[in-house]
Parts: C-alpha cells; structure tokens; sequence
C-alpha cells in the first residue's frame, strides 16, 4: 500500500513540474509588472515620439500651406481673387 503512494508523490515531485509551477509563479509576479509598465508607456511620450510627432504636424502644415497657395494661385489666374490674395499684376 505504501509503494502505492509514494509513486504519485514521486511523479509531483519531478524535476519538470517543480519546474512549470516556478515558471508559472514568475510569470503570475511579472504580469503586474507589465501591465503597470504598459500604462506608463501609453500616458509617457518619449523623446523621439514627440520629434516624430512634431516632425508630422510641422510636414502636414506645409501640406496645408501649399494647398493654401496653390488655391490662390488659381483663383488669381482666373481674375476672382479672394480679400486677401496677394496676385502679381499684369
């Protein structure tokens, strides 16, 4: 009856289920820790986050300037400027 018990209690005390519960208590201890550290990361901007996202912002303004003058231009070409257009006289 003896040798009966001691085989399971040798089977949970194998050297790959110490294993898996060690890796599974690491694993229970570092999900708090991720979760805390992907938190920070989405409130935080890093430095070359906020250099791309001027870069951005500074790249679609000069769209937008551009758009801007090329509507002028038009507008000027076809004699109906807008207060403001600046058109060369001919």
């Amino acid at each position: 009856m003896k040798i009966f018990l001691l085989i399971p209690i040798g089977l949970l005390l194998s050297g790959c289920l110490v294993a898996d519960v060690a890796e599974t208590s690491v694993d229970v201890v570092s999900i708090p820790v991720e979760v805390a550290s992907a938190g920070v990361d989405a409130a935080t901007t890093s430095q070359s986050e906020a250099d791309e996202n001027r870069g951005r912002a500074l790249r679609k303004a000069d769209e937008e300037r551009g758009r801007q003058a090329r509507a002028m231009a038009d507008r000027c070409r076809r004699g109906q400027p807008k207060v403001g257009d600046i058109c060369p006289r001919r």
